[in-house]
């Protein structure tokens, strides 16, 4: 075994790596192939008390054969856009997903989706969209996209979009937007490309919502999905089409999977003076993911484990919630796995309302005073 000028072994740090790439794994289980499968013995509108989100999706996924994955983790040649409706059990624990177990869900105690619904159009989207916010009252017309992160199938985000819906409260219309992740443990480099590959069809979709009746729009990012958010935003800035109607409100990038130094590039493009949305950035500094993340990058910090005052001082809200307890161990998903942070963005940050404060580097402290009480 060859040992590095460093003293470590080769087989160790592959050793090492692989840990790494396990820490940063998704914590999806149970089958995939759930999207349109309901309970013959047991419909999931029978089930009382069961409660049902209708997600939109947009999608830079290849059609994938099998029509209960319905996209695979190939990137695509054009943008798929969909809906289905997602059905949430009695049960259900706010900040967990009570995913199927076996084929078909039980709706009484498991996630089902169904429905699906494909738009061959772009305008048939938008129809179904403003469908959808008209059957809502004013001040509850929004739209919500969410931006999944590494190692994600489309079942897996979507099962994510809905808990986070029903946890926080949402009453605007959630929208997807997936793209192209491997959803496999070794994927990384393949989703980093991926995300790369997704900017202009980001910008593409986001477009398409301006085109909505909505009142307003948030954008929730997660993990490496902030890498794309941050990227299509910056591009969409500098082409002088980003946010024409001043309708965003905030962008919220939950544990951002970003490099420090790229980031640093990327927010003064964010940052104009004349612009009319909140950046808020939710960081842990026990996020055993990013610290997987930083090893591979080289020890590069990654922007949801970098120092409140180091991101306060590039003009950024920043919400740390390293004192938060996540059960799943890993820390890499409170903004929805914990039941109290889900809370605070459900009644602030997705309201309508604001956390801007004269001290952003010390308002996840403030808050989470009141809110961590587990």
């Amino acid at each position: 075994m060859k040992i590095d000028s460093a003293g470590f072994s080769h087989g160790t740090i592959s050793a090492a790596l692989i840990f790494a790439m396990f820490l940063l794994s998704g914590c999806a289980s149970g089958p995939d192939a759930i999207i349109g499968v309901d309970n013959p013995r047991i419909p999931a509108e029978s089930v009382s008390g069961a409660r049902r989100h209708e997600i939109f999706i947009a999608t830079t996924r290849a059609p994938d054969e099998n029509p209960a994955i319905l996209y695979s983790g190939e990137r695509g040649d054009e943008i798929g856009l969909m809906r289905v409706t997602v059905s949430i059990p009695p049960n259900h624990v706010p900040g967990k997903i009570e995913r199927p177990k076996n084929l078909p869900p039980n709706p009484r105690t498991e996630f089902a989706v169904l429905d699906p619904i494909s738009f061959d159009r772009n305008r048939a989207f938008v129809e179904g969209l403003n469908s959808a916010l008209a059957r809502r009252p004013k001040g509850d017309r929004n739209i919500l996209m969410f931006v999944h992160g590494y190692n994600t199938t489309l079942t897996a985000a979507i099962l994510r979009l809905a808990q986070f819906v029903e946890d926080t409260g949402y009453t605007g219309v959630p929208v997807l937007f997936s793209w192209s992740s491997k959803g496999e443990l070794f994927g990384y480099v393949y989703d980093l490309n991926s995300v790369l590959h997704a900017r202009d069809d980001m910008i593409e979709a986001f477009t398409l919502l301006t085109q909505t009746d909505a009142e307003g729009y948030d954008i929730v990012a997660h993990s490496m999905g902030n890498l794309l958010t941050v990227e299509a935003v910056r591009q969409a800035e500098l082409e002088g089409k980003f946010n024409r109607q001043g309708r965003l409100r905030n962008i919220i990038l939950a544990s951002p999977d970003i490099d420090i130094d790229l980031f640093k590039k990327q927010i003064p493009r964010l940052q104009k003076k004349n612009r009319r949305y909140q950046v808020y950035v939710l960081i842990s500094k026990n996020d055993k993911a990013l610290a997987a993340s930083r090893r591979i990058a080289g020890g590069v910090n990654r922007v949801g484990d970098e120092s409140a005052d180091e991101l306060a001082a590039l003009g950024v809200i920043v919400i740390d919630l390293s004192q938060v307890n996540d059960k799943s161990g890993l820390h890499h998903a409170k903004f929805a796995n914990s039941p109290k942070v889900v809370q605070l963005i459900g009644e602030y940050g997705l309201a309508g309302n604001t956390l801007q404060t004269s001290e952003p580097a010390v308002l996840g402290t403030r808050l989470m005073r009141v809110f961590v009480l587990n």
